[in-house]
């Protein structure tokens, strides 16, 4: 593993630069994605990359601190995100007519383009949801765009999944649509689950309201609200959809459906 401040070639194995000290980048041990040296959890594929606190002391460890330390759970924050939820069409169809062989081979092909693509605008994958996707733009890292980032990801997920097609019918006679919804909104994310089973997950209305989209976009669309409209105005061809009920969210909402990019590289262009 390389050293990112001194350019030392240190073993996989350590979590300190063994020429300057600096912290290392860690490999995930399920999908090899180097992290930075800061996450607990692969921005990849959610894996933990920290071992659960022991609950036996070390040498010269105190109990008590080492118990207090174990307790503790880390501090949730607020934060503006753009959360994208992506879903396939016609899923349970497909199940009835491949083997549940070909179908992993087919859901795991999609999940792939679609990772591929989140990784291109530095998104993060949150939750693999059957064959849904939901993912978050703004979160570990933020970026002053990141509502155009989700809508270009989506668009390009639209494409991929397209492109996909040519193999599947070739392969199985099968194709695939995918429908996205994309809402920008306040959460409050941190540490979520008991156990093993831990992630860190948004909590709060946006997330719903993405999933809830997704069901309002027509297949290979993109559907975005009113929120995330402003933010993207003028650098997406959009078309509004009118004023829809969305289950347990209140008032209606506006909604568009997002056609292409204007071609608009800033403000002064949109």
């Amino acid at each position: 593993m390389q050293c990112s401040n001194c350019g030392f070639e240190n073993s996989d194995k350590l979590k300190y630069c063994g020429e300057c000290g600096a912290p290392l980048p860690v490999l995930c041990p399920n999908c090899s994605f180097v992290n930075p040296a800061q996450f607990k959890f692969c921005g990849q594929c959610g894996v933990r990359l920290t071992e659960p606190v022991s609950s036996h002391p070390g040498p010269g460890e105190n109990v008590e601190t080492r118990n207090r330390v174990a307790a503790k759970v880390p501090e949730a924050e607020r934060r503006q995100l753009t959360v994208m939820f992506c879903d396939l069409v016609g899923s349970t169809a497909l199940a009835t007519k491949l083997d549940p062989e070909e179908l992993r081979e087919v859901v795991q092909q999609y999940q792939k383009a679609c990772a591929d693509t989140v990784n291109r605008f530095d998104g993060h994958i949150a939750q693999y949801l059957g064959d849904g996707v939901m993912v978050y733009f703004g979160y570990p890292v933020a970026h002053e765009d990141d509502a155009r980032r989700a809508v270009r990801a989506g668009l390009e997920i639209v494409d991929a999944t397209q492109k996909l097609n040519e193999r599947l019918q070739r392969d199985f006679h099968e194709s695939l649509a995918v429908r996205v919804g994309i809402h920008t909104g306040l959460v409050v994310i941190g540490e979520m689950g008991g156990g093993a089973k831990r992630e860190q997950l948004a909590l709060g209305t946006a997330p719903n309201i993405a999933a809830r989209l997704q069901g309002f976009a027509e297949p290979n669309t993109v559907v975005i609200s009113s929120a995330t409209h402003h933010l993207v105005q003028g650098f997406f061809k959009q078309q509004s959809q009118g004023m829809r009920v969305l289950k347990g969210i209140v008032p209606p909402l506006e909604i568009f459906r997002v056609l292409n990019e204007s071609g608009a590289h800033n403000r002064l262009e949109a």
